[in-house]
């Protein structure tokens, strides 16, 4: 059953992209700062366990840069908000063993999570009716 994109209302689609927009230009930054890598990415990373060398951080800011882009693309969107899931869980898995401060620090990749599903959901009518066949109407 193919859904109509013009059934999105108006005010949910430009928040959906806005939310979007928000995760995208986040996950972007995040990305190029560990493509580089900044000698602070690298002094955190070296924080919070991990050796101090810049081909980790490269080798994680291009992941985070392929998945963000498949987020940022709408035909593989949901492809990249489920890789990036799993990427922010990651994050969050680290953050909780280095005994960081839980909403400050632990959440934030959930917080980012949230954001990134929410747009995804609000924009894309079709990827909502799949999830959620009784709540679109079609």
């Amino acid at each position: 059953m193919p859904v109509d994109a013009s059934t999105v209302p108006t005010t949910a689609l430009w928040i959906g992209r806005a939310l979007s927009g928000i995760s995208v230009t986040f996950l972007l930054l995040d990305a190029a700062m560990k493509l580089v890598p900044l000698r602070q990415v690298t002094d955190a990373m070296q924080g919070l366990g991990f050796a101090d060398d810049g081909w980790l951080a490269r080798v994680l800011g291009s992941l985070l840069l392929v998945c963000t882009l498949l987020y940022a693309v709408p035909r593989t969107a949901p492809l990249g908000a489920l890789l990036l899931t799993g990427y922010l869980g990651g994050a969050i898995a680290v953050q909780l063993r280095a005994g960081n401060p839980l909403f400050s620090h632990v959440l934030f990749g959930g917080y980012v999570g949230l954001t990134l599903w929410a747009g995804l959901l609000l924009r894309d009518v079709h990827f909502r009716s799949v999830l959620f066949p009784s709540t679109v109407a079609g």
